[in-house]
């Protein structure tokens, strides 16, 4: 089967944007879980990087789900992959010292970070179109 590259690039826009946006909401529905994955050395409130990068995903899939800006998005959600990443090491950190985390979670936030190279790689290709 022979893929159009545009098509596919707007489909793999498409879904960052829904997972981005979906991300951004929860930080609002749920800043808790959050604030507890904000990296500690960081200057201020956790509650404030959590609302922060609740806004950048809901922005970021904003200009990702709209066409004309969608190269801008791509580059934009790339960078922003990278950004939260430590926050996504946090979590593993903390999960793996809780001796009460279920194995589940525990094998999961290792999982999750290799799963970020993806996300980056999917974001340069739409930024690339």
């Amino acid at each position: 089967m022979v893929h159009n590259a545009p098509e596919s690039t707007g489909r793999t826009a498409k879904g960052l944007a829904v997972f981005l946006f979906s991300a951004g909401v929860l930080h609002f529905v749920t800043p808790k879980f959050f604030d507890s994955i904000v990296p500690k050395a960081l200057p201020g409130k956790a509650r404030d990087y959590t609302y922060a990068s609740g806004v950048a995903e809901i922005g970021v899939a904003a200009a990702l789900a709209v066409p004309r800006t969608r190269k801008l998005g791509g580059r934009l959600a790339a960078l922003l992959f990278i950004a939260v990443f430590p926050a996504n090491i946090q979590f593993t950190v903390d999960s793996l010292s809780n001796e009460k985390a279920p194995v589940g979670l525990k094998v999961g936030s290792v999982l999750r970070l290799p799963l970020q190279i993806p996300m980056i790689t999917r974001a340069l290709k739409v930024a690339r179109g």
